[in-house]
């Protein structure tokens, strides 16, 4: 299973978690269970967007542009909320503008699909989404960088990934979730995700 001790290494990883779970007031067990959901998810989205050739150059074309990798050096800022602005950094952390991009009408469906399998709620499972799709995207850019990944190759990794994750629950939720209708029925699931991590904190 993708992991964020994948993603970032084992102690990088296990901080992050540590960090989120304060973030969300989520124990680590049902964390884990969590991100283990969402990760596929993201990576699910991302495979579908990139299986054309336009989808890969545009994710090849972002990733050059906004997500460079620097994210990753200066992670636990960002998790805290005050992470110091690297270039571009609005669109590097702009969690809810980049699953928008990934998932589109999906997003709101897979909080939701989250929440009832994790016990989170909803808010916690959308703000959770928020949180990793900016890490992935960084976790790509440093890729791309270190290894010299164009827009086949890159398309090539997120596919290889999926098939990874093939029959697992985040890839069952990415499926179950692209038919799915958002909650004021007014086409624009992206908008529920974020009135769900809205409520979250304001309670």
């Amino acid at each position: 299973m993708f992991s964020l001790e994948e993603i970032l290494g084992s102690s990088a990883g296990s901080a992050a978690i540590q960090q989120i779970g304060q973030n969300l007031g989520a124990d680590s067990s049902t964390l884990n269970s969590a991100i283990g959901i969402a990760l596929p998810a993201i990576l699910g989205g991302l495979a579908n967007n990139a299986s054309t050739e336009t989808g890969a150059q545009n994710l090849d074309q972002a990733l050059a542009r906004d997500h460079d990798g620097s994210l990753l050096e200066t992670l636990s800022g960002y998790l805290q909320g005050g992470v110091p602005a690297p270039r571009d950094a609005d669109r590097q952390t702009d969690g809810s503008g980049i699953l928008g991009h990934i998932l589109g009408g999906s997003a709101g469906p897979v909080a939701s699909e989250i929440s009832a399998r994790t016990g989170l709620n909803a808010g916690q499972a959308a703000n959770l989404l928020i949180t990793l799709a900016p890490i992935v995207m960084a976790y790509l850019g440093k890729q791309k960088q270190q290894k010299g990944l164009d827009a086949g190759s890159l398309s090539d990794l997120l596919t290889g990934q999926a098939a990874k994750n093939q029959g697992g629950i985040g890839g069952s939720i990415l499926d179950m979730a692209s038919g799915a209708l958002d909650r004021d029925h007014d086409g624009s699931a992206l908008d529920d995700l974020a009135s769900m991590a809205a409520d979250y904190f304001m309670k």
